[in-house]
């Protein structure tokens, strides 16, 4: 996927989500989706990025300059951030969050067992990112402007896309990724559940 945005809609099944572990072993990482700059050779030269994280012990988060990022809490007993600038912060259940930048050295403790969490990382110079946490009751209507990207990750429950995009069901712990084009497009999900709303937009 070349630019800050992919070229089509999909819907990328958690079964097919690529599974790495950590190199400390602190953890695994799936890896939802990662849109590259425009080196597309270079794998660590992306603009934005979508994992769920499995942490499975206390470990240092690695530094990521230039990037804001945001955690999410899926499942777990909680996560404490201790940041080396003395704050700290506790992620709890059901879904807290928390938004800082990939500068600041920060140590993840697990306040009870293991932890799932979701993390969406951008390029604070090539894309703005927004996330919201959302019930799903019924009918949803999302519209997306040409050059944004919107990602629509299921946290629980069933949905369908009632539309004409032909995109079809989504359900737990899967992913849809709708664009735009050249026009304005209207996107219609359908269903019962709770879900991450990401809105990715160029600088």
């Amino acid at each position: 996927m070349n630019g800050s945005s992919p070229q089509s809609s999909s819907i990328l099944r958690a079964s097919g989500y690529a599974r790495m572990r950590w190199k400390n072993g602190a953890g695994w990482t799936s890896e939802i989706l990662k849109v590259h700059g425009s080196d597309e050779r270079d794998t660590n030269d992306w603009d934005w990025r979508l994992s769920v994280a499995e942490i499975e012990t206390d470990a240092p988060f690695s530094a990521f300059p230039g990037v804001d990022r945001e955690l999410v809490l899926l499942s777990g007993n909680g996560l404490r951030l201790r940041f080396d600038d003395g704050e700290t912060h506790e992620l709890l259940p059901p879904h807290d969050r928390l938004r800082f930048a990939g500068e600041r050295a920060a140590f993840g403790e697990l306040v009870d067992g293991p932890t799932r969490d979701f993390n969406l990382m951008w390029k604070r110079d090539v894309v703005d990112a927004q996330l919201w946490h959302r019930p799903l009751v019924g009918t949803m209507v999302l519209f997306v402007e040409p050059g944004e990207t919107w990602a629509i990750h299921s946290l629980a429950g069933q949905a369908r896309f009632a539309d004409d995009s032909a995109l079809g069901e989504v359900n737990r712990g899967d992913t849809a990724v709708l664009v735009a084009g050249d026009a304005r497009q209207r996107y219609v999900l359908d269903g019962g559940g709770e879900v991450l709303l990401i809105r990715i937009a160029p600088r």
